[in-house]
């Protein structure tokens, strides 16, 4: 079933999904055989209502591109994006302006069509880099959702709690339990990783089982789901078959 079937009323409603879409190896089950992957988007969004986009990470897409996007999706449809990695990564926000303008311009050109877009950065940003963040986010464009994933566990503090509180950004969970503090915004963001370690990812199949894990989450999920917007995004390493994650849970929360 698709995820836009089961909008909630008010404001509690869940868009569930995938990191990314453009996976040969789906094919067979999620993906007809035969099916070209020009016409993947299309077929995804037959399923689900949003995906998080990753190619965003590693470049800023072209105005061509996003175009593509929106016309190969129905109305209703969510794209969430990373932000570009040199942003967040290489330059880590310092003299980074024309590169953020020139992002955010390329994903509004969704408009109705966009969600939150992803601030990610790496273990290195740490926090001694909190000032950065302090400087960066009250400069970016009123109008959009934000969330940021702080991969430094040294950053998750009461401040950064507040930073995000006080600018309106979304603290992404990652395989954590939600605690109150930890709800920045009115959506909530999570991101189901796994461990590449240990799951392949590219097999078309699920490899671990992950059912329990998604059944605790879907519990979470309902306790907030009456204030807060979800979005939450599967990655191929959770249990190796990311539809199957997105689809279970779905189901779990009818």
């Amino acid at each position: 079933m698709a995820a836009s079937e089961d909008k909630r009323a008010g404001i509690g409603k869940v868009h569930i999904g995938t990191m990314g879409w453009s996976y040969p190896f789906w094919i067979g089950d999620f993906y007809p055989v035969g099916l070209k992957p020009a016409a993947f988007l299309t077929e995804y969004a037959k399923h689900f209502d949003s995906v998080e986009l990753d190619n965003t990470f590693y470049r800023i897409p072209s105005a061509n591109a996003t175009d593509a996007w929106k016309e190969q999706t129905p109305d209703g449809f969510l794209f969430s994006a990373k932000f570009p990695r040199v942003i967040t990564h290489v330059k880590m926000l310092r003299d980074c302006r024309r590169e953020v303008d020139m992002f955010i311009s390329r994903m509004a050109q969704l408009q109705n069509k966009l969600g939150p877009l992803l601030l990610q950065f790496p273990s290195s940003f740490a926090p001694k880099h909190f000032s950065l963040l302090q400087e960066f986010l009250p400069t970016l464009p009123k109008g959009l959702r934000y969330a940021v994933e702080a991969r430094n566990k040294g950053l998750l503090t009461e401040k950064l709690h507040n930073l995000l509180r006080e600018n309106g950004i979304a603290l992404v969970l990652v395989g954590q339990p939600v605690l109150e503090e930890q709800l920045t915004a009115d959506f909530v963001y999570v991101r189901w990783q796994g461990d590449r370690t240990k799951v392949n990812g590219t097999l078309g199949k699920a490899e671990v089982d992950r059912a329990e894990d998604t059944e605790e989450w879907a519990t979470q999920i309902r306790n907030i789901l009456n204030r807060k917007e979800i979005f939450g995004y599967f990655s191929k390493y959770y249990s190796g078959y990311p539809p199957q994650d997105a689809k279970q849970l779905l189901n779990l929360l009818q």
